[in-house]
């Protein structure tokens, strides 16, 4: 299930806070406004989306709001609570056997553990079953890096089109020296743009793709350790044994608080 993470959105409004908090502090409201020119910030997002368009398809691009708003939602995946499941449906394997788990997948909500578990009840090899599993992690990295790469390059890009409306600005300005009225904001355009794709390629295309990346990374360290679960399903392993193994993953800290817990209840 998957929640708000209010941690973007915050960390997005701080950025912008501390920044319209130093031009306040600074040069009062006659300040704030003098940084906001609307020529400066259609060359940089018009620039960021030109580009974009250069270098994805179409049918990829309609995805990028899509792709975006998962940074602002977090997946809950407890490790702990997959263990659970599996040290559960081991016990009963040994108990009924394999085919009697088919009960218990009305219950799993996970697609890729049932996957697994249906697998392992077809009786396929475990070789096979870690092949076609591992298989479909690396689509999901794949897909997960396709929807990633657009923001990644949107900052790249940020930045370089903030300098070309730099170099604008400033021919702009030589070509009128002779008019001091055009000075002031053609001279707003060549240093805002550098501003304005650096505010967005440092505070909302980078940090974005860096929050994609460490979602994926943590969903694909889940999906190892499904396989390895369903792995020792399969081979009929004591539910001690498949704690043991599967703990490992676990965090330290919750790994130390349950060492814990097991001292205490052995006392």
């Amino acid at each position: 299930m998957k929640k708000i993470d209010m941690l973007t959105p915050i960390g997005i409004l701080i950025g912008i806070s501390m920044v319209v908090f130093g031009v306040i502090s600074s040069g009062g409201m006659s300040g704030f406004l003098a940084f906001i020119d609307v020529p400066s910030i259609l060359i940089v997002l018009g620039g960021v989306f030109g580009t974009l368009c250069v270098s994805f398809p179409l049918k990829q691009l309609k995805n990028m709001g899509r792709v975006g708003k998962q940074a602002f939602q977090s997946k809950e995946i407890n490790v702990e609570e997959i263990v659970g499941t599996f040290v559960h449906l081991s016990e009963k394997a040994r108990r009924e056997g394999l085919l009697s788990l088919e009960a218990e997948l009305e219950q799993i909500d996970d697609s890729f553990v049932k996957k697994g578990i249906l697998l392992a009840i077809d009786g396929v090899e475990p070789e096979m079953i870690r092949e076609l599993l591992e298989a479909e992690i690396a689509a999901v990295e794949e897909r997960h890096a396709r929807g990633r790469s657009m923001f990644e390059k949107a900052g790249d890009y940020a930045p370089a089109w903030g300098m070309i409306g730099t170099l604008v600005g400033l021919v702009l300005m030589l070509k009128s020296l002779n008019t001091p009225s055009s000075l002031g904001p053609n001279m707003a355009i060549a240093l805002l743009t550098t501003f304005y794709g650096a505010l967005l390629s440092n505070l909302f295309f980078q940090p974005i793709a860096a929050k994609l990346a460490g979602e994926t990374e943590h969903e694909l360290f889940v999906k190892e350790v499904i396989i390895e679960g369903v792995i020792g399903l399969l081979a009929g392993q004591n539910s001690r044994f498949v704690q043991a193994k599967l703990k490992v993953f676990a965090p330290v800290e919750k790994r130390k608080l349950e060492e814990k817990r097991e001292h205490v209840r052995e006392a």
